[in-house]
């Protein structure tokens, strides 16, 4: 079992950002998260620091994989947060296409580092709102199953989509390598329900996101909000899950961010012991 952390959540906000690329500091959280028991860190990859990110250099990579293997923190994932200021949907050609092959060429910085999947965000303001949107954002991936392919890199999808409607897209999309991210906070704010979701494409779910959100709300500490985490581990014992957890939790104190990480992972271990 991989517990891992969003990047960013064991230093200061960014910026004020709740999430973002650290730009300062990066370094630092590896031997931070291994203080805290973790045993990953999904890289971030957004606009905001795009600029500096080291994933796009190769001293960059260089830099990320000694700091790992000092460590013994992996990079298994990135969390494609770019897409969420340069959507796949709702513009035109032109741009999806420049899109589409950032998206390649991230695929590919992604190979070179050893990561094994992206999460594409299509929530928020890449939200898929109609059917238009839904027809770009299955061509982009039909697009990119080559790349998949050669790279040995999935995509897994996080998107609001009500469960019944995912399922019909993620039919569209039939590759074993493009699978589902599955965010406990954004189904419990949108009202959905573990159950309903893993009826609908559970075999799909490649990881998980873990955090708890209101009902319409915003995120809070786990446990304090409508996220069903016992429902959710009963379907993801149901459906032999073997991915990883990846906590993306509401902030604690500033400067208690290894004891609150700590904490959280502890949350997710008595689940998965059926003790919480």
């Amino acid at each position: 079992m991989v517990i891992g952390i969003m990047q960013g959540r064991l230093v200061p906000p960014s910026d004020g950002r709740i999430q973002c690329f650290p730009r300062e500091g990066w370094q630092g959280e590896f031997p931070l998260a291994a203080a805290a028991g973790l045993a990953a860190i999904e890289w971030i990859y957004d606009l905001h620091g795009a600029d500096i990110n080291p994933i796009a250099a190769d001293d960059g990579l260089a830099q990320i994989r000694s700091l790992s293997t000092g460590s013994r923190v992996l990079v298994r994932s990135l969390c494609a947060d770019y897409f969420m200021d340069e959507p796949l949907l709702r513009t035109n050609e032109r741009q999806i296409e420049e899109r589409k092959q950032t998206l390649v060429w991230l695929l590919g910085r992604c190979a070179m580092l050893g990561v094994s999947r992206i999460v594409l965000p299509f929530v928020d303001s890449s939200r898929i709102e109609s059917d238009g949107d839904l027809g770009d954002v299955v061509e982009v991936l039909q697009d990119v199953l080559p790349v998949l392919e050669e790279t040995g890199v999935e995509l897994h999808l996080e998107t609001s989509l009500p469960p019944n409607r995912f399922a019909d897209m993620l039919a569209r999309v039939p590759h074993p390598m493009v699978k589902v991210n599955y965010d406990s906070g954004n189904s419990s704010s949108l009202g959905y329900h573990p159950i309903d979701e893993f009826a609908a494409y559970g075999a799909r779910v490649g990881s998980v996101h873990i955090k708890d959100r209101v009902r319409g709300g915003t995120t809070v500490p786990l446990g304090s909000g409508d996220a069903d985490f016992r429902a959710l581990f009963k379907c993801l014992e149901d459906t032999a899950y073997q991915g990883d957890f990846v906590l993306q939790v509401a902030r604690g104190a500033a400067g208690d961010e290894v004891a609150w990480a700590r904490k959280n992972r502890e949350f997710v271990l008595a689940l998965q012991a059926g003790n919480a």
